[in-house]
Parts: structure tokens; sequence; C-alpha cells
């Protein structure tokens, strides 16, 4: 997929999708659980969780978090 350029995000036609990945609760690598829109101004994302796909849910910053620990 590295050659491949992303897909355009039909939501917005401005941005691209790119895949996100994690790790699983066992630790193991997931990889494209999520796809966001590299538009901030659109904000479309789509997960994967527990084999159920979820569409535009709230994006949080990551210091956010990091300041409630």
């Amino acid at each position: 997929m590295e050659n491949t350029p992303f897909p355009k995000c039909l939501q917005c036609d401005k941005g691209d999708l790119v895949p996100l990945s994690d790790f699983g609760s066992q630790g193991a690598t997931i990889r494209y659980k999520a796809w966001v829109c590299t538009s901030p101004d659109c904000g479309f994302n789509l997960k994967i969780r527990n084999g159920e796909i979820y569409l535009n849910e709230p994006i949080l910053s990551g210091e956010l978090r990091a300041r409630s620990h």
C-alpha cells in the first residue's frame, strides 16, 4: 500500500482517507482499524471495533487524554 495513493474522501472531496492502526487487547497489531479524512474541516472517520463499523465518532486530541491521567 506504500506506493498506492490514498483514496479521496467522498464526504468532502478535499482530503484523503488515511488508515490508522492500533493494538488489540492482547497486544496484537490491528492494521487499518480506522480511516480518517486528512482535512481538519471534514472530520470524516470510519472505525472498526469488535467487528462493527462506526462512522463519524468524535475525534479527541491525545493531549486531552494525557492531561486526565
